[in-house]
């Protein structure tokens, strides 16, 4: 079984998908797909610096995520070709992973989960949900980004609203760590018996 786990910017997911694996659950993290597909000596580092020119490039080679961030949300066109160029490439990689995993059931963490087709790999749907006031200063505190820049990542990304909408199960993790501790163990006994 593959529960996929998504939510905006700032609500958390990591927080949520941190405790799955510290109870042994192999955990396949889109994000990180994202950053293996854009490595340096892959065609699509290369790509991206033709479109962007080496200033999109770090001194030791790596991509300048940050700059990138900032062209990609600044110009939808942009952000579009981006797309089509990394999420082949991220969705092979994420499929490599999962075949991988070796816990009764996998988690396929993706801010992007419901946009993608990456959700046609998931048995299930766990949102994770903030306010957006939340999203907003834990975004701002997390990642130095001004207030701006994170508002446009995410007028970018699905509505709460629509996330909800099409989630199978709701985190609200506005509460206490310690109330995540207890929502995520549930959830755990919950699809161990369903993968049984």
């Amino acid at each position: 079984m593959i529960v996929g786990v998504t939510g905006g910017i700032g609500s958390g997911k990591s927080a949520v998908t941190s405790r799955f694996e510290a109870l042994g659950i192999t955990v396949v993290d889109a994000d990180i797909a994202a950053r293996v597909v854009v490595e340096p000596g892959g065609a699509a580092l290369e790509a991206i610096a033709q479109r962007h020119g080496e200033a999109i490039l770090l001194p030791d080679g790596s991509l300048d995520r940050a700059a990138l961030r900032k062209i990609v949300f600044a110009d939808e066109a942009e952000r579009h070709w981006l797309e089509a160029l990394t999420h082949p490439l991220i969705g092979q990689e994420i499929r490599d992973q999962l075949a991988a995993a070796t816990s009764p059931y996998a988690i396929l963490a993706s801010p992007l989960l419901l946009e993608t087709q990456q959700k046609d790999l998931t048995d299930l749907i766990v949102v994770v949900d903030v306010p957006e006031d939340i999203q907003l200063s834990r975004t701002v505190a997390r990642d130095n980004n001004d207030e701006a820049q994170v508002k446009r990542i995410m007028t970018a990304q699905m509505s709460r609203e629509e996330r909800v909408g099409k989630a199978d199960i709701v985190i609200d993790n506005s509460q206490s760590l310690d109330a995540l501790d207890g929502i995520v163990e549930q959830l755990h006994a919950q699809f161990l018996a369903q993968s049984a």
